[in-house]
């Protein structure tokens, strides 16, 4: 129910669409509704970084990959300590897909 009230009135019982919010953003975008972020950070706290760091961590594992660097030039260039580097290596070995399942024996009996 959307309710007439003069401008002095409180409105407490309009719709969303005609309720006045303040799209003040944060630190990623000036504003809400132009925020590149698939996820707005407010809405789950730890997540943004989160996803920060696995991006850093991802960026970390390529340098290493593809440029041979030691550890100590890796957190030269990323600006964090060895043990983050470490830390960042360790969270990019993957698991192989058949880990946890049984293996199978001669004649396929596990």
């Amino acid at each position: 129910m959307v309710t007439v009230r003069k401008r002095r009135d409180l409105l407490l019982d309009t719709v969303p669409e005609l309720y006045p919010y303040k799209d003040d953003g944060c630190e990623v975008s000036s504003s809400c509704l132009r925020c590149p972020l698939p996820r707005c950070k407010y809405d789950e706290p730890g997540w943004l970084p989160r996803w920060l760091r696995q991006g850093r961590d991802g960026l970390i594992r390529q340098a290493r990959e593809r440029e041979r660097l030691t550890v100590p030039e890796l957190a030269q260039r990323f600006q964090v300590s060895q043990r983050t580097v470490f830390r960042a290596l360790a969270r990019g070995r993957a698991t192989p897909p058949h880990a946890g399942r049984l293996r199978m024996g001669a004649g396929g009996v596990g």
